[in-house]
């Protein structure tokens, strides 16, 4: 007897992080190249869901203190 094996959905959280190169730009470059790189990995792969998505795009460690 053959079972059939679920399929189990993982919900994820794409998590896109500022690159210092990157200076000050309102979203930088490497935000939204990290967004597509994400997305085009999760593309077909329905086992994922991604729940949410957090940017952090414009503190760095050397300021973090700022966010407080």
């Amino acid at each position: 007897m053959k079972y059939k094996q679920a399929n189990d959905v993982y919900r994820v959280v794409a998590y896109l992080r500022l690159s210092v190169e990157d200076g000050d730009r309102v979203e930088s470059d490497s935000i939204s190249n990290q967004r597509t790189l994400i997305h085009d990995f999760l593309h077909g792969k329905d086992e994922f869901q991604v729940a949410s998505e957090q940017v952090d795009d414009g503190y760095t460690g050397t300021n973090l203190a700022d966010v407080r």
